[in-house]
């Protein structure tokens, strides 16, 4: 694929990951999601619609705004009240997102460093376009000789999500009161049996920060990004079955898939990162990289 439109299929891809703040999303129709007075997400018109139902729990439309009621004044009240409106709307099958019911709970916060105000089903999370966070592992190894090569999944063809594309080595969602440490261990180990004192010496570089919109709500997502040098002798193996297959790929055919529809596109960013910071895409050389740069660091 010639740069020139290797650059463009890129620059579409953090385009789409990047869809809610660009001209005509749904933004401008959205609510904001307040607890307390804090904002802690966007609430797209058709979700707001269906909360009116609900006004123990949720105050109506006011100001731009939709807030949890004054009544649910702590973690617990507020965590399982929401719990029980979405199990409701669960039932009557009218949001796609509920049937993926995934029984994890996701905490809800203005920041990552505040303290969690409630916690929400994973599942739901987009209804209310609150932050989520996870953690991806990129694995890789360096020859004799010096060249890189990068361990990539293939997801399994019976994932929720985007199934049989592919993945970062290890990748997962940061569960409430669950750290990021911990999970990157317990990744490491179910989804390709990486022993923990091997996962351990992975080494937090960055974090990968994008907001996007489909037809089942707003997803602002930052993701904790590792690296992991593998020893050369080492073979990731099939652990959980949420991956099919583990490719070791050269670091130039791993760049030339991230411009196709192969990859999940927010890992296909991790993997476009991890070619910046270790100087495979130079700005002498890439016309678009602060393009590139500022898209994966956006605020959410």
């Amino acid at each position: 694929m010639a740069a020139s439109a290797w650059s463009k299929n890129i620059l579409q891809l953090l385009g789409r990951m990047n869809n809610f703040y660009l001209p005509g999303s749904c933004r401008a129709n959205c609510f904001r999601f307040e607890i307390g007075g804090k904002q802690v997400g966007w609430i797209p018109p058709h979700v707001a619609s269906l909360l009116t139902r609900y006004p123990e729990v949720f105050s109506p439309p006011h100001g731009g705004a939709v807030s949890l009621h004054h009544s649910l004044d702590s973690y617990k009240e507020r965590s399982e009240a929401v719990d029980t409106v979405l199990r409701s709307l669960r039932g009557e099958n009218s949001l796609s997102c509920l049937k993926g019911w995934r029984d994890e709970k996701y905490s809800v916060m203005q920041k990552f460093s505040d303290p969690p105000l409630m916690w929400m089903e994973r599942a739901a999370t987009g209804l209310f376009g609150v932050r989520r966070y996870g953690v991806h592992i990129n694995g890789y190894t360096v020859g004799e000789s010096g060249e890189v090569s990068m361990w990539l999944a293939r997801r399994s063809p019976t994932k929720q999500t985007y199934p049989g594309l592919l993945d970062n080595l290890a990748a997962g969602g940061l569960a409430a009161g669950v750290g990021i440490k911990h999970t990157l261990v317990k990744e490491c180990q179910e989804e390709a049996c990486i022993p923990a004192a091997l996962a351990e010496k992975a080494r937090p570089v960055t974090t990968v920060s994008y907001t996007y919109e489909d037809e089942e709500g707003v997803f602002a997502e930052s993701q904790f990004v590792f690296d992991l040098e593998l020893p050369l002798q080492f073979k990731p193996r099939v652990g959980d079955g949420e991956v099919q297959e583990f490719y070791l790929l050269p670091i130039d055919k791993v760049k030339d898939l991230l411009a196709t529809d192969d990859f999940k596109p927010n890992c296909a960013m991790v993997v476009l990162d991890f070619l910046i910071r270790h100087s495979f895409i130079e700005p002498d050389r890439e016309p678009f990289y602060q393009e590139f740069v500022t898209g994966l660091h956006q605020t959410l």
